[in-house]
Formats: C-alpha cells, sequence, structure tokens
C-alpha cells in the first residue's frame, strides 16, 4: 500500500479545495465499483453491490479526503501575507514551514519577534514569505490556500507523511475497495469533503445515502508518546475501535460486532476513548432519523501537524477487520 499512500498524501486537497485529490481517488477505483458520482458538496461516493441477491442494506463507509490548510486573508504593502487556518492547524509547528499553493507557488512561514516562545498561542505573530517584494507582484491572493509540503517517508514498520489525517483511511478504503469479494450489504463507499471544517461533506452524503448502518474510518491520538495524555492507544497494537469520543458514542451493538469481528480474524485491536475531537461518524449518526455508525481509528502521532506517523501493521489490519466486518449482517440488538 505505500505507493497508495505516498500519491495520496503528497497530493494537493485543503477542505472545499478538494478536486486534485478526488480525481486521483476515481482513478484508483474505478475498476472496483459498480459506479461513482460527486454530489454537490464535492463528496465522491462509490456503490458496491452486495455478494448476495439479497443485500442486508446499505453501509456507508466514510473516510474524508481534505486536509488542513492555511488560507491567506492579507496582503500587505511589502508582500508578506497573513492567513487563516482552515482547520485545525496548531502554531507552534508552523515556524519555518514550507506550504504549497494549487498553482505551485511555495511560501515559508516566518514569525514576528517574541520575547518567548509561549507567546506562540495564535496566529496572529505568523506570516508568510512568498518572496514577493510588493502585494502586487505576489504570486498569491488573499482566498488562497497553501498545505504543507511533505514527501512520504517509509521507516522500517513506520509511515510518515503529512495529511495521514485522514490520506490514511482513504487508502484503506481504497484497498478494501480493490480486495473486498464478500459483502452482505451495498456498500457505499464516501470520500468525504470538508470533514476538517466541520464534516460537512458526511452531513449531505449520508442524508443522500440513508444508510442503514454506517462506519468512519479516521485517525486518532495516542498515549504512546513521552509525557502523553494518558490514553489507551499505541502505534503499533492494532486499529482502535472507538467507544466514545466528543461528538459520538459508538452504536453498542455495531461496537460489539466490530470486536467480535477482529476475534474472529486474529487482529489485535484496541478500544478508543478520545477526550476531544471527533470524525465523521458524528454527522453520519446524527442524520435524518439517525443512524447506527461506529468508527475504525487509526492510531496515529502528531496529528494536525506537518509530518503526521502511523504503523504499517495497523493499517493492513485495519483493512482485514474490514473485510471480515462486512462478511455477515451486523447484529445490532
Amino acid at each position: 500500500m505505500e505507493e497508495i499512500i505516498k500519491q495520496l498524501s503528497e497530493t494537493y486537497g485543503p477542505a472545499g479545495v478538494e478536486g486534485e485529490i478526488r480525481s486521483l481517488i476515481e482513478s484508483m477505483i474505478q475498476p472496483h465499483v459498480d459506479d461513482m458520482r460527486q454530489d454537490a458538496l464535492g463528496n465522491l461516493i462509490a456503490r458496491k453491490s452486495a455478494s448476495s441477491s439479497q443485500p442486508a442494506g446499505r453501509l456507508m463507509l466514510a473516510a474524508h479526503m481534505d486536509e488542513i490548510g492555511l488560507m491567506v486573508s492579507f496582503i500587505d504593502r511589502k508582500g508578506f501575507a497573513r492567513f487563516h487556518s482552515v482547520g485545525g492547524v496548531w502554531p507552534a509547528p508552523l515556524v519555518g514551514s514550507r506550504v504549497l499553493f494549487q498553482h505551485g507557488v511555495v511560501g515559508v512561514i516566518g514569525v514576528e519577534k517574541l520575547a518567548g516562545v509561549s507567546e506562540l498561542s495564535s496566529m496572529d505573530k505568523l506570516y508568510m514569505d512568498v518572496g514577493a517584494t510588493s502585494a502586487e507582484d505576489s504570486p498569491i491572493q488573499v482566498g488562497d490556500v497553501g498545505v504543507f509540503v511533505r514527501s512520504f517517508v517509509a521507516q522500517g514498520n513506520r509511515w510518515i507523511a503529512k495529511a495521514m489525517d485522514d490520506r490514511i483511511g482513504c487508502a484503506i478504503l481504497i484497498e478494501f475497495l480493490r480486495q473486498v469479494e464478500r459483502s452482505a450489504y451495498d456498500i457505499y463507499a464516501v470520500f468525504t469533503a470538508q470533514e476538517e471544517v466541520g464534516t460537512r461533506g458526511a452531513t449531505v452524503s449520508a442524508y443522500g445515502i440513508e444508510p442503514d448502518v454506517a462506519l468512519a474510518l479516521d485517525v486518532t491520538l495516542t498515549g504512546d508518546t513521552p509525557e502523553s495524555s494518558k490514553m489507551a492507544v499505541e502505534l503499533g497494537k492494532g486499529p482502535a475501535i472507538k467507544v466514545k469520543d466528543s461528538g459520538m458514542i459508538t452504536h453498542a451493538g455495531l461496537r460489539r460486532h466490530m470486536i467480535e469481528c477482529a476475534r474472529s480474524a486474529g487482529v489485535s485491536y484496541q478500544l478508543e476513548v478520545l477526550n476531544a475531537g471527533s470524525t465523521d461518524g458524528r454527522a453520519i449518526q446524527m442524520s435524518r432519523a439517525g443512524v447506527p455508525t461506529g468508527v475504525l481509528s487509526i492510531p496515529c502521532r502528531y496529528v494536525h501537524t506537518p509530518s503526521e506517523m502511523v504503523d504499517a501493521g495497523d493499517v493492513r489490519d485495519t483493512v482485514k477487520l474490514l473485510l471480515e466486518i462486512v462478511k455477515e449482517p451486523i447484529k445490532l440488538v
């Protein structure tokens, strides 16, 4: 899967500007689905029919294809740009980072003189330098969005890249579509738009699909780094089955089914209780009259920074678990 993840992670695609990443995913899944379409918000929705002539219902699988970014909000008379975040971007890792714009321009993030690092608690002291000497000769303009510039690195069993959140979920969903041969459900694989700015793509796509059951694929934090927050999730210990985050509680029957499938498939798993943050699962769960929804989470270090890290074994085991989950109808009660 390394080549898939390399292509996905290095492709430009911030929230609201997902055209390039959507086209790449479309080319990857086209031979493996029955049909696909793009909706009004830019979600890519692919359908794959059940292997049985009597499907158990519609199963929605969602992975968001957008990434965090920086939107230009002002350019001063010397050509330096100010910006706002698109999604959750931390100020501290930005200093000295490079960002890439859709038309190929690269900018460097600088910082005003500070009394101490502790002052860097917001974007107010940061600016972007694209080599311009004035507002008139700047190659970027207000509204343009830059994303981190980082190449994919496979180092031992660890994979490092920008935008693992959630291109790793997209890679898993693509590999699942390539491999799946037995499914009790008509599968609706949705590569969602604008998750990072409020799970907007999942909100509208779930409304249109009306799934009977749903799973989101996304990254989660870990508790295995020095002085990290206490959390029972580690790299290399298998996919995490979400129990709760700040936006949702996983459907109890679906969580039980996922655990049983992990044991049946011989996949190590972890249980995730996340104190802050949520996923597309929150939006899907509350669509229309409600949808039984769960989340398969890929443990990820350094989320929402220019270099996010996952474990190759966790990724492959998530594909294996997902293939097992869809084989039989899910007993929700």
